[in-house]
């Protein structure tokens, strides 16, 4: 009989890293197409490589599934909610190092946003926005800045979380550069969103000036049109360049490739666009949540927006992502470095492997 030393114990698990997406253990072919996605970009994703966009939509339902994206959504939408306040009370601040009126124009810029947000949400933003601008102190306005940057990192790090579940990449990068880099772009994109609602509001003024100096009013009509859309054009480059900052920076991998405009970011945009007003349009007719819920009805319809706005930004990640590994598998099985039953494709069985 062994002495009791000299047995070998059972292999105990190793404890999975939840950090670490990669699929070498599930699936290393499949894992190899995701790591030349991380190591060799396409040029452009308007280039399918050869690959139907029927089969492309097909394997984004199934990644979109398995990346539990719907989970996803909704943590996003705690953190946007979680950031809104301070953010507005912090930015409103900001304004008021320069202008006095600052407040006021805060305002007129986020009336900008009922175009999307629904009403009962929308007013429950300006309320507490001026009721918290109108007690707010030097020393509440540091901790709100702080509190916003600090709630809306958050957020980012979350997103950053996602990409990497998306693109099948283990995150690298030391807590404190991501982190650093999730506040980074995070001041970046308030800026940008900054930007956005201040060229509708820039938009809307001259309009009104045109309106005001120029006695043809055929020509005024004209000048009108045209002002409204080239600032509006810049209103959705600024949007473009938000989803595309995200889509760049949040994902660890290792070659990164800058692109201005994604099927992704299209697809995001135009789905969170018709999203919104869906919802504002079924708020119009079935608006009985203040009924039902009381005050709480606003939080839950700001909440549920937020949610969407979400789920068409990781959306846009996982087209994108399924774009990219469609080429990388098309190179691959050309150059016979994977076997011809491997795909990218989650719900596809994994091939045997080759005795």
């Amino acid at each position: 009989m062994p002495e009791p030393h000299s047995i070998i114990p059972s292999a105990v698990p190793a404890v999975a890293d939840p950090k670490d997406h990669t699929l070498t253990r599930s699936d290393p072919e499949r894992q190899r197409i995701w790591d030349l996605v991380a190591n060799s970009p396409l040029r452009s994703l308007w280039d399918t490589q050869g690959t139907p966009f029927g089969v492309i939509a097909r394997r984004t339902g199934h990644s979109f599934l398995e990346d539990n994206l719907l989970s996803r959504a909704a943590e996003l939408g705690f953190y946007f909610l979680f950031a809104l306040f301070p953010t507005l009370v912090s930015a409103s601040a900001i304004l008021g190092l320069v202008a006095r009126s600052a407040s006021d124009i805060y305002l007129r810029l986020l009336e900008y946003l009922a175009v999307v947000v629904p009403h009962d949400a929308f007013q429950m933003v300006l309320d507490t926005f001026n009721q918290t601008t109108a007690n707010s102190t030097p020393g509440k306005i540091t901790f709100g800045l702080v509190a916003a940057l600090w709630s809306a990192s958050v957020g980012f790090s979350a997103i950053q979380d996602t990409l990497n579940s998306v693109y099948k990449v283990k995150e690298t990068r030391p807590y404190w550069k991501a982190r650093g880099a999730a506040m980074l772009v995070t001041l970046l994109l308030s800026v940008l969103v900054t930007l956005t609602l201040s060229a509708l509001l820039l938009g809307t003024w001259l309009a009104h000036e045109i309106r005001r100096h120029v006695s043809n009013a055929h020509a005024s009509l004209v000048y009108s049109v045209c002002i409204h859309l080239v600032l509006d054009v810049v209103a959705v480059g600024m949007l473009i360049l938000l989803f595309e900052l995200i889509y760049y920076y949040a994902p660890d991998i290792p070659k990164k490739r800058w692109r201005w405009l994604t099927p992704g970011a299209a697809v995001g945009i135009a789905g969170w666009f018709l999203a919104s007003l869906g919802l504002r349009v079924y708020l119009h007719f079935f608006n009985n949540f203040s009924v039902t819920y009381g005050s709480l009805g606003a939080v839950i319809i700001l909440l549920t927006w937020f949610y969407i706005t979400g789920l068409m930004l990781l959306l846009g990640a996982e087209i994108n992502s399924e774009i990219e590994a469609a080429g990388a598998e098309r190179r691959l099985k050309a150059a016979h470095a994977i076997s011809p039953g491997a795909s990218s494709d989650p719900a596809a069985p994994i091939p045997a492997p080759v005795a």
